[in-house]
C-alpha cells in the first residue's frame, strides 16, 4: 500500500501545478484587496431609502460550510478550479451572522427557526407562526399565541406578497408566514390527531387558503394536500402517494379560486409549461403546485413538466413588480436541507447553487436603490469538508491521502452524523470500491443515524439595498423581519416613515428637521 505520507507530498506537488499565474504575482493580491478597500469606502455613504420591494432567500440548512461548498461547485461546473469564484451572495456588501437556537433547542429546526426570521419571535422547536407559549402538538395552547409575519404587514400595507419555494408549500418555512399551527407536520388534517381538530386547530394547508386569502403568488409543491383523501394525481395517476389526503373532502384549489375577485385573473399551473406560457402582466392572482409533496431535486428535475426556482422567481417578480406600492416575496431553497438529511451532499450543494442562480435572477430584475434583499439560512448541518484538498480538487472528491489509521482513503466531504455510516467486513468502507461521485452517494459519517441532524452553529445573514447596513454583527435570528420592516416601513415600527415621500425616499432625520428650522447665523 502506498505510504499516506507518500500521497500527500503528491498532493502537494499537484496543488502547486494547479496555481494560476496570475495568482504568483504579488501585484494580482495587491492590486485585488486595493479594490475591494475601495469599494469598502464606498459603503460609507449609506443607502437609507425606503424599500419598495423586499425579497428574501432562506436557503433551509445553509450553513457556512455548505455556502463555501456551493461556491466552489459553482466555479468547478463552469471549468474553473472554483475557490476564487463568487456566488451571488457574495458580492452582497454586509454580512451578518445569526444565532438560530430555539426557544426550547440548543440546535433547532426549521420551524422554529421561520417564526423566528419571518414573524420577529423566537418560538420552540416544531410550531410555527406562534409565540414560546406554544407547545408543540398542543392545539389548546394556540389560541392567543398567534404571532404575524412580515408577509402579513407587507399585505396589510397594500403591497403585492408571494411565497416560492422548492418544497412544499405547506412545508415549515412557508407555513410560519401565515399560519399558525402547534405542530409543522399537520399539514393536512390527514396528518393531525382527533383531539386536535376537535379542538378546532386547522391544517396548515387550509391556513393557506383562508388566513390570508389574497396572497398574489404561491408557487412549489404540496399539490395532495389540498385535494380530497385518494383522488388521483393528475400527473401520477398510478402512484398511491400521490393522491389526495384531506379528510374534511375540500378541494382548496377551488377554495382558492371562489375567494377571488371575478373582474381579477386568477390561474392555476401545475406544469412547467404551463406556468411558462403565462403572460405575467394578465395575471393578477397564481397558484402553481408542481408535484404532490416537494419538488424534485435539481439534479432529478423533469424539465418538461417542473420549473427551475429561477423560473418560479422570474415569474413571481414579474407578477409582484405591477403594484407601485411593492411587494415582498420569500423564496426558499427548502431541499438543500433534504438532500443533506439524506446524507446526499452532491443533491444538497446543486440545490444551493441553483438558489444563487435565483438570486441572480431577482437581482437583474430589481435595483438596490428600492429593493432590499435578504440571503441567509434557517440553520446548518453537520456537514463539513477538508482533508488537506489540493487547489481545484474536485469537491465531490477525495483527500488527497488515506487515513494513518485504517490506511483507508476518504472523500473531502463527511457528516458528522447521518445514513453514511458504512461498516464493511469490520471496518470503514473503502470508498474507492464505490461510485462517491453518484448523484445520490451518501458521504461517510462519524455516527449512524437515518437522518442526519441540524448543525448548532451561527449561520450567515447577507444583504444589499435600503437599509441593509443594519444587519452588521451578531444578531439573534428573530431581528432580520424588525430590519426588513424597518426598511419597507411596514409593521409597527413606522415612526421614522412619517414624512417618507411617495418618491421612496427616506424621511429626514430629527436632527436634520432641527438644522432645516434654524437661522443660518446660529450654526457658526
Amino acid at each position: 500500500m502506498i505510504s499516506p505520507f507518500l500521497l500527500l507530498a503528491i498532493g502537494t506537488c499537484l496543488a502547486s501545478s494547479l496555481v494560476p499565474e496570475k495568482e504568483k504575482d504579488p501585484k494580482y493580491w495587491r492590486d485585488q484587496a486595493q479594490q475591494t478597500l475601495k469599494n469598502a469606502l464606498r459603503l460609507q455613504t449609506l443607502n437609507t431609502n425606503v424599500a419598495k420591494n423586499v425579497i428574501m432567500f432562506l436557503g433551509d440548512g445553509m450553513g457556512v460550510s455548505t455556502v463555501t461548498a456551493a461556491r466552489i461547485l459553482k466555479g468547478q461546473l463552469h471549468h474553473n478550479p472554483g475557490e476564487e469564484t463568487k456566488l451571488e451572495m457574495d458580492k452582497f456588501p454586509y454580512v451578518a451572522l445569526s444565532k438560530t437556537y430555539n426557544t426550547n433547542a440548543q440546535v433547532p429546526d426549521s420551524a422554529g427557526t421561520a417564526t423566528a426570521y419571518l414573524c420577529g419571535v423566537k418560538a420552540n422547536e416544531g410550531t410555527v407562526g406562534v409565540s414560546a407559549a406554544t407547545q408543540r402538538s398542543q392545539c389548546n395552547t394556540t389560541q392567543g399565541n398567534e404571532v404575524t409575519s412580515i408577509l402579513r404587514w407587507a399585505k396589510d400595507a397594500g403591497k403585492s406578497v408571494g411565497i416560492v419555494t422548492t418544497t412544499r408549500v405547506n412545508h415549515a418555512t412557508p407555513s410560519a408566514s401565515y399560519a399558525h399551527s402547534a405542530d409543522r407536520d399537520w399539514y393536512s388534517d390527514n396528518e393531525m390527531p382527533p383531539e386536535a381538530l376537535s379542538q378546532g386547530c386547522k391544517d396548515i394547508a387550509y391556513q393557506l387558503m383562508h388566513n390570508i386569502k389574497d396572497i398574489e403568488v404561491i408557487m412549489g409543491g404540496g399539490r395532495k394536500y389540498m385535494f380530497p383523501k385518494n383522488r388521483t394525481d393528475v400527473e401520477y395517476e398510478l402512484d398511491e402517494k400521490a393522491r389526495g389526503t384531506r379528510l374534511d373532502g375540500l378541494n382548496l384549489i377551488d377554495i382558492w379560486k371562489s375567494f377571488k375577485p371575478k373582474h381579477k385573473h386568477s390561474h392555476y399551473v401545475w406544469n412547467r409549461t404551463d406556468l411558462l406560457a403565462l403572460d405575467p402582466h394578465s395575471v393578477d392572482y397564481l397558484l402553481g403546485l408542481f408535484e404532490p409533496g416537494d419538488m424534485q431535486y435539481e439534479l432529478n428535475r423533469n424539465n418538461a413538466t417542473d420549473p427551475s426556482l429561477s423560473e418560479m422567481v422570474e415569474m413571481a417578480i414579474r407578477i409582484l413588480n405591477k403594484n407601485p406600492k411593492g411587494f415582498f416575496l420569500l423564496v426558499e431553497g427548502g431541499r438543500i436541507d433534504h438532500g443533506h438529511h439524506e446524507g446526499k451532499a452532491k443533491q444538497a450543494l446543486h440545490e444551493a447553487v441553483e438558489m444563487d442562480q435565483a438570486i441572480g435572477q431577482a437581482g437583474a430584475m430589481t435595483s438596490v436603490e428600492d429593493t432590499l434583499t435578504v440571503v441567509t439560512a434557517d440553520h446548518s448541518h453537520v456537514f463539513t469538508f477538508g482533508g488537506y484538498t489540493p487547489r481545484g480538487n474536485s469537491i465531490f472528491g477525495l483527500a488527497p491521502m488515506v487515513s494513518d489509521t485504517d490506511k483507508k482513503p476518504f472523500t473531502a466531504i463527511l457528516y458528522g452524523n447521518g445514513p453514511g455510516y458504512k461498516v464493511v467486513g469490520g471496518e470503514r468502507e473503502n470508498v474507492s470500491m464505490v461510485d462517491y461521485a453518484h448523484n445520490n452517494y451518501q458521504a461517510q459519517s462519524a455516527v449512524p443515524l437515518r437522518h442526519e441532524t441540524h448543525g448548532g452553529e451561527d449561520v450567515a445573514v447577507f444583504a444589499k439595498g435600503p437599509m441593509a447596513h443594519l444587519l452588521h454583527g451578531v444578531h439573534e435570528q428573530n431581528y432580520i423581519p424588525h430590519v426588513m420592516a424597518y426598511a419597507a416601513c411596514i409593521g409597527a415600527n413606522r415612526d421614522h416613515c412619517a414624512s417618507a415621500s411617495s418618491s421612496g425616499s427616506p424621511s429626514p432625520g430629527p436632527l436634520l428637521l432641527l438644522l432645516a428650522l434654524l437661522p443660518l447665523g446660529s450654526l457658526f
